[in-house]
């Protein structure tokens, strides 16, 4: 049985780390930037077994998985990039089981998008990529 050390405060919880602070900040971020574009916000970090969907939105009609990345620097790699297929295939994974638990959805077309961000959170730069990818296995 492993027993987590009590904090400074007495506390057994841990204060979140920097980089889950910083994607908290980018995901709220690139939702009202998306929301200024004229997208409907329907349900943020949608969670279960295959992982998370960041954000879910509508667009006219169609709704929206969009995939937040955030880099502050380009050292690893771009954000667009940093979206595999493995991470794709959970992102579809994940959607298939949101429409099972949100029948009212499943009825409207599907895009998968993906916001890259780069820079400091509190002013990035957005690059936005609609359909940036496909999942076969909706059903």
């Amino acid at each position: 049985m492993s027993r987590r050390r009590p904090t400074a405060t007495g506390s057994k919880t841990r204060a979140p780390s920097a980089h889950l602070i910083s994607g908290a900040r980018a995901e709220k971020s690139a939702q009202k930037w998306l929301q200024k574009k004229g997208l409907l916000h329907v349900l943020s970090n949608f969670r279960c077994r295959h992982g998370e969907l960041d954000l879910v939105m509508r667009d006219a009609g169609c709704l929206v998985i969009v995939e937040v990345r955030y880099r502050r620097l380009p050292t690893f790699g771009g954000a667009l990039e940093s979206v595999s297929a493995t991470k794709q295939r959970r992102i579809g994974l994940a959607t298939q089981q949101l429409l099972r638990e949100h029948r009212e959805l499943y009825s409207l077309p599907l895009r998968f998008d993906v916001l890259a961000m780069s820079g400091p959170v509190g002013e990035p730069a957005f690059d936005w990529r609609r359909n940036a990818f496909c999942f076969d296995s909706i059903t």
